[in-house]
């Protein structure tokens, strides 16, 4: 009679259960190294776009090289700051560096030579250079966060080349009128003698310095109070008397109170100063002025 064998099953299947173990164990990594590769190229992609568009978001400022001005002009001063996106609420431009002789038709004066300009009125942004100046001065040009950090700087420079003065042609046609009065009869003798320091000019008979008188009207209309005083300074040193009467307005608090203007500090002593240069040039409001400071 045939024996039959049998084999004992549960060590079979035990050392099945071990190798597919082993077998699994040996694939674990292949499929995390698989996994983290797919991983990383989908992830990677996503990376580099935001590492970009941090890129893009990151403020920035630019101004042209050079910026070249004529004296007894206005300029533009070209400023562009951006991204929108990445500009903080309430920050600002600052520019340092400016000639004192020049002055900004937009934002304030902060110190010598320092303007903060608010970004809206970048595009609006003009220098005003008075007539028979000359320089070249670097500008550092910063946006400037609220609290006074800055964000991004860029400079440039500036220069103010003198040009020929609108009173030339005024000039030659003096010289001409000089000409011809020397050839003619003298006239007969007035009946009174004026000072020449106190007598007033006829409209028209000083044509350059009612030029500089009516640039400052413009500029003090505008609220821009340190560019109108450029002007007017220059008008009354023309021995024009409106210019030193509107000169001692821009320092009188009576006269700052109404123009309403913010950032300008009265000074009762350059007022009653420019008045009194007024008067010396035959201003016929000037006493009145100067009765209205009073005591100050």
């Amino acid at each position: 009679m045939n024996k039959i064998m049998r084999w004992p099953l549960a060590p079979l299947a035990e050392q099945s259960s071990k190798q597919n173990l082993r077998t699994r164990h040996r694939a674990r990594p292949r499929r995390a190294t698989l996994i983290a590769g797919t991983l990383m190229v989908c992830v990677a992609p996503h990376a580099l776009a935001a590492e970009r568009l941090a890129q893009r978001l990151e403020p920035r400022i630019t101004v042209a090289p050079s910026i070249v001005a004529v004296a007894a002009s206005q300029v533009p001063i070209p400023i562009d700051v951006g991204p929108a996106q990445a500009l903080p609420r309430l920050s600002f431009v600052r520019l340092r560096g400016l000639p004192p002789f020049v002055a900004l038709t937009e934002g304030h004066s902060v110190g010598p030579g320092s303007w903060a300009i608010p970004l809206n009125a970048l595009s609006k942004l003009r220098a005003n250079v008075p007539a028979g100046v000359a320089a070249r001065a670097e500008l550092a040009v910063a946006l400037v966060n609220i609290d006074g950090t800055p964000l991004a700087e860029t400079k440039t420079l500036l220069i103010v080349r003198s040009a020929v003065p609108a009173a030339t042609a005024d000039l030659a046609l003096g010289a001409q009128a000089n000409e011809v009065a020397e050839l003619a009869p003298p006239p007969a003798p007035a009946p009174k003698s004026v000072s020449p320091s106190r007598a007033p000019r006829a409209a028209g008979q000083n044509a350059p310095a009612e030029r500089l008188l009516a640039q400052g009207e413009r500029y003090l209309a505008q609220g821009t109070v340190a560019g109108a005083r450029l002007f007017f300074r220059q008008a009354a040193d023309a021995g024009l008397a409106a210019g030193a009467v509107r000169l001692g307005a821009t320092y009188d608090p009576n006269e700052l109170a109404k123009l309403k203007v913010q950032g300008i500090v009265a000074d009762v002593a350059e007022a009653r100063r420019w008045y009194e240069r007024a008067r010396e040039l035959g201003a016929a409001d000037a006493e009145q002025r100067l009765a209205r400071l009073g005591g100050r």
